[in-house]
């Protein structure tokens, strides 16, 4: 399997993942939920894993500015998954805070969406080196 279908069934998992994280926590069944946010994490860096070995196939600095854009939004976006995670467990504890860890989830989705679109348009701006 090489590094480019490696990748992409990775972060297609990744974002299958993501979504019945959402799904779950939307419908408020917590055990579901937490399990399903490990497997995404754990998902997640694989994803990661795959996207670097991807990585070493491209010239990416001939991509442009495209390439510190993304590499900024991506370390960025992995960063980010401490704020649901922390306002998870805090809502765990206190239901009240329900609303502050929904907009923390969507607001790290919406991260991984933009890194996910930038990394690509990063590839295919790259030439091959093989």
């Amino acid at each position: 399997m090489g590094p480019a279908f490696a990748f992409a069934l990775s972060l297609a998992a990744t974002l299958a993942l993501l979504a019945l994280v959402v799904v779950t926590g939307v419908r408020a069944r917590v055990r579901a939920h937490m399990a399903l946010v490990a497997a995404a994490v754990s998902s997640l860096g694989v994803t990661i894993f795959f996207a670097e070995r991807l990585g070493e196939h491209y010239d990416l600095e001939k991509a442009g500015a495209i390439t510190p854009v993304h590499l900024a939004l991506a370390k960025l976006a992995t960063f980010s998954y401490l704020l649901p995670i922390v306002t998870g467990i805090r809502t765990w504890r206190d239901r009240s805070r329900r609303r502050l860890h929904f907009w923390s989830a969507m607001f790290v989705l919406a991260l991984t969406v933009l890194t996910a679109i930038t990394g690509t348009w990063m590839v295919l701006a790259s030439p091959r080196l093989d």
